[in-house]
């Protein structure tokens, strides 16, 4: 069985999504998506390159950074600062990405990302990628549309999920 046997997208007016059922069992696909360390890698974008923190995320609150690249960002090579919001394991899993200020102060740019999982059995995961923008303010659509990345960022984000769990990573 391919490691990603079904495919399908949502989107509605501030939200997209994509489903996907990953031939792995649940626990091993949240514990891939709880490492920092394998973002990079599932990342559809090419955009994160690497984590900061690499503590596996482990509670509501916690803060984790990674390392970012985007040609049109103003100083190319950047970094962000995720909070977890969600963290029900091995269920879902969701952050809102933002930077810190040289202060050490959190502003965060009223996006999210989240992962809902759904065993289908011992060895099959359907999951469901949102990115969600419906709480970014004026200011900040001024100069950034939204979603920032064509429709293949999420199906393939999940491809390469699927990959990394498929390949025994994060057992």
């Amino acid at each position: 069985m391919d490691a990603v046997t079904e495919e399908k997208g949502t989107r509605t007016e501030e939200k997209v999504s994509a489903v996907s059922t990953v031939a792995a069992p649940v626990a091993r696909v949240f514990a891939v998506l709880a490492d920092p360390g394998t973002h990079a890698a599932i990342d559809g974008t090419g955009w994160v390159r690497e984590a900061a923190d690499r503590a596996p995320l482990a509670e509501v609150g916690q803060v984790f950074r990674m390392d970012m690249y985007h040609p049109d960002h103003p100083d190319g090579d950047y970094r962000v600062a995720n909070q977890v919001q969600v963290l029900d394991p091995p269920r879902a899993i969701g952050w809102r990405t933002g930077q810190e200020k040289e202060d050490g102060r959190l502003e965060f740019g009223g996006w999210s990302w989240r992962y809902d999982l759904r065993p289908l059995g011992p060895s099959a995961t359907e999951v469901t990628l949102t990115y969600d923008w419906s709480a970014v303010p004026p200011s900040i659509r001024e100069y950034l549309s939204f979603p920032p990345f064509g429709p293949e960022h999420l199906p393939g984000s999940l491809r390469h999920l699927a990959g990394l769990v498929g390949s025994g990573s994060g057992s």
